[in-house]
């Protein structure tokens, strides 16, 4: 690329305002991007982030605003038109087709591909490899890769419809360290070749190691652009939420003795007869934050339904005090002494009754221990309202259908609700998934009375980061199997991506 286009705008948003019925997602939003540059875009959940570069894809149409691709004003009503300007998105749910090959994945959707794979076509996927270090076996079934290698082959599906302008929404949400390391090797090399790079994220970490410059959005409106080496993460957050926030979780010392659940040779399998979980073992203590690290699918979703009894599992055995509860109702689980507290992953799903209000939600956990046929509703309106003061959540009246909430909302009711019915065993999976960082750290707050209390506490999570610092030990999964059960303060990031691939135990066996 000539040096007049590098560090030059690639694009320039002005006035950009969109609205969906009474809720205002964009306002008034000038953002720049240039050539040569990685842009972060950062923001709590509900700032507009996605919502904006949905605009810039060809996803929505902005009701007013401009928008300039190299000076020049553009207009996007569809992703044909995006792809036209040179931007390519990359969404964190990838779009390819399983039975295929990257190679074919890569070129279809072309127009005027034809049927057959001609010679010329599979040198530009040799040339765009080669250029941006992007390694990929062009002969390789999608169902064969790993994560990041379908996300490279994501990568090179927009770099061979001619993008230089690239969006990257949550790129890292599923990679383990190594991964992201490798990706942020590419993205560095794409922008030494010229193109503009943006990334959605909420890791503050990674937008200090990668990103050129940041934008900050709060509440649908752009609240400032700052150079990443003039800041830090603490200024970062203050701009995000409009207020210091305290940014260290607590992991205070296991204060009581002895265990909770024995799980012995467990093995699970899925809907489709595949086995999930495979002989797993572990214990779980009192007053133990015990965490589970694993690529996505590794097995966390079978294991938390099993022990919550929704899952019967095909071999194996679950021991409190060693009775099995293998089988047991829950009825019957409560009477032996285990009152548990299952936060899952499908928070509407599974968790809530999406049609019915906080209020109701609340009775669900609740109505078996009144008296008489008549539902008492006084005590889980004092509750609702409890929690919609101490967690924040944003709702008009907790008589408000639960479904008409944001996702983070959502997943406040559900916790708190859980946390609220005094459990001593509590699992829970992704509890932060949704939530902006203020929310975060309350419920990590949460998390750490329950341990106080002496619960138990098994807690699935897809950011080490905050697992190391709140966990006292980490279970990891790969491929349902356990590879490793480590202490939170005395291993790595390194050291668990190792464990999520299996990397660390396939070199000992080479060994």
């Amino acid at each position: 690329m000539d040096r007049a286009r590098q560090n030059s705008p690639a694009i320039e948003l002005r006035g950009i305002t969109k609205t969906f019925e009474s809720v205002v997602a964009n306002h008034n939003i000038n953002l720049s991007l240039n050539r040569g540059e990685i842009l972060a875009l950062l923001g709590e959940n509900g700032s507009g982030k996605t919502t904006l570069m949905n605009i810039l894809a060809g996803i929505y149409k902005p009701d007013c605003g401009s928008i300039f691709i190299d000076g020049e004003p553009v207009v996007i009503h569809s992703p044909e038109d995006a792809n036209k300007h040179g931007i390519g998105m990359i969404h964190q749910h990838f779009k390819l087709v399983d039975v295929h090959t990257a190679t074919d994945n890569i070129i279809l959707g072309n127009k005027g591909t034809g049927l057959w794979l001609k010679p010329s076509r599979r040198q530009r996927i040799k040339e765009l490899s080669e250029r941006y270090h992007l390694h990929i076996d062009p002969d390789k079934k999608v169902y064969n890769m790993s994560v990041s290698e379908k996300q490279t082959v994501e990568i090179l599906k927009v770099l061979y419809r001619g993008a230089d302008i690239l969006i990257l929404d949550e790129p890292t949400a599923v990679l383990t360290p190594q991964e992201i390391t490798k990706l942020f090797e590419i993205l560095r090399h794409m922008r030494d070749h010229g193109c503009a790079i943006i990334i959605i994220t909420h890791k503050l970490g990674e937008v200090m190691e990668i990103s050129d410059r940041v934008t900050i959005l709060r509440k649908g409106e752009s609240v400032a652009t700052v150079n990443t080496a003039e800041t830090d993460i603490h200024a970062l957050t203050e701009l995000m939420v409009g207020k210091t926030v305290e940014l260290s979780i607590e992991c205070p010392e296991r204060k009581h003795k002895g265990n909770l659940l024995e799980i012995h040779h467990l093995t699970v399998s899925n809907e489709e007869g595949v086995d999930a979980i495979q002989d797993v073992s572990f214990d779980l203590n009192k007053g133990e934050i015990l965490g589970v690290a694993g690529l996505a699918g590794s097995g966390q979703k079978e294991l938390c339904e099993t022990i919550a009894g929704l899952i019967r599992p095909r071999e194996g055995a679950i021991l409190y005090k060693n009775e099995n509860i293998v089988g047991k109702s829950p009825a019957d689980i409560i009477k032996i002494g285990i009152s548990m507290s299952f936060i899952p992953e499908d928070r509407l799903g599974m968790g809530l009754a999406a049609s019915l209000s906080m209020v109701d939600n609340m009775l669900l956990k609740s109505y078996h221990k009144g008296r008489g046929p008549i539902l008492q509703r006084k005590d889980a309106r004092v509750l609702a309202e409890s929690l919609v003061e101490r967690l924040e959540i944003v709702t008009p009246s907790v008589e408000t259908p639960v479904r008409r909430l944001s996702g983070g909302n959502v997943q406040k009711v559900l916790l708190g609700r859980e946390i609220e019915s005094n459990p001593n065993v509590l699992i829970t999976a992704y509890p932060v998934r949704g939530l902006d960082i203020n929310s975060s750290y309350t419920i990590y707050e949460a998390i750490n009375q329950q341990k106080e209390k002496g619960v138990g506490v098994l807690f699935i999570g897809e950011d080490l980061d905050v697992m190391l610092e709140l966990c006292d030990r980490i279970m990891v999964l790969c491929h349902g199997r356990v590879t490793g059960i480590v202490n939170a303060h005395e291993t790595t990031k390194e050291a668990l991506g190792l464990l999520m691939t299996d990397a660390a135990n396939k070199k000992e066996d080479a060994e």
